[in-house]
């Protein structure tokens, strides 16, 4: 079943402590498709400028991405960011952020997409995924991302649109905040009141959280010694996510969970290099491995106790 994804299309500029890239291939767009697309038909929408490197489109193309819903402003700038990580890498400074052609961007889906089954709205204006929504054909699912500007901004138009979603991807900060309690467990479930099916809340290096009505999960993160880059990790965790989902044609408590060990994973190769770097050159045995190690770590033992003898009162 194919994939469509919508939302940014980006020139990078990023340091860590372990280096630095420059005009690299970056935003939701990219790196959602790439992940999905080593499990399903990928298709995406999104808008460059004319300065877009013709080696980034080759990138796409190396992964069957279908790209006719990618809008190519020739006299127009591309969006770019420009951030830096210190040694604790889960906090992204921004230096500059230059819109360009994003700022006036109206997502039109090619009518070929329309019918896509899986639909993933990357972290744009709640406006705008709105939009989204009333050109498809009902998907049979739709997965929705957001951040924390967008919660601190437009947060009714956020609930409106989750609404009329399937399942809702944030982080555990921005859950927090969207729902307005300390508790990761609360807040799902407030969620779930709006009429989503499942929630999944991204915790950094401590894994993530699954909840539905029936189901709640919880997954370690994948163990790194080394994290290059950080950047798009939580957009290849939902690529890889509802990638894993569309290509096993099966919405059960088990397979969501399976499609988490397979966003963890993917999410665990983009870290270890700059931009796409590492994502651009997998090969199945290799996902397939690190999804086994992701599930080795979360083992648990059976438990058996045996009852204690019960104290003799002199």
């Amino acid at each position: 079943m194919s994939v469509l994804v919508v939302g940014s299309v980006a020139l990078d500029n990023v340091r860590t402590p372990y280096g630095e890239v420059k005009e690299s291939l970056g935003g939701s767009c990219c790196y959602a498709s790439v992940a999905a697309s080593y499990f399903a038909p990928t298709a995406i929408v999104g808008v460059v400028g004319g300065d877009f490197p013709k080696r980034h489109l080759a990138l796409l193309d190396r992964h069957g991405i279908d790209r006719q819903g990618l809008q190519v402003e020739k006299g127009g700038r591309t969006f770019r960011w420009t951030g830096y990580y210190e040694y604790e890498m889960s906090q992204a400074h921004t230096l500059n952020t230059e819109l360009n052609v994003f700022a006036d961007f109206r997502p039109e889906i090619p009518e070929a997409l329309r019918r896509s089954e899986f639909l993933l709205l990357g972290n744009i204006d709640p406006d705008l995924q709105m939009e989204v929504l009333r050109q498809m054909k009902r998907p049979k699912l739709v997965l929705i991302d957001t951040m924390n500007f967008w919660i601190g901004g437009k947060r009714e138009a956020l609930l409106r649109v989750m609404k009329q979603c399937d399942v809702a991807l944030l982080n555990d900060a921005e859950a927090r905040q969207l729902c307005d309690t300390p508790s990761l467990h609360k807040a799902a479930k407030r969620l779930l009141q709006l009429g989503l099916k499942r929630v999944v809340i991204k915790k950094g290096e401590n894994g993530c959280l699954v909840v539905s009505a029936s189901d709640v999960f919880t997954a370690p993160a994948y163990l790194l010694e080394v994290i290059r880059d950080p950047t798009g990790a939580g957009d290849t965790f939902a690529g890889g996510f509802i990638g894993y989902l569309a290509g096993a044609k099966r919405l059960d408590d088990a397979t969501f969970r399976k499609a988490v060990v397979v966003g963890t994973a993917m999410a665990s190769f983009t870290v270890q290099d700059f931009s796409l770097k590492r994502l651009d050159r997998l090969e199945m045995p290799e996902i397939q491995e690190r999804c086994a190690r992701v599930r080795a770590q979360a083992e648990i033992p059976a438990v058996r106790l045996t009852a204690r003898r019960k104290p003799v009162l002199g």
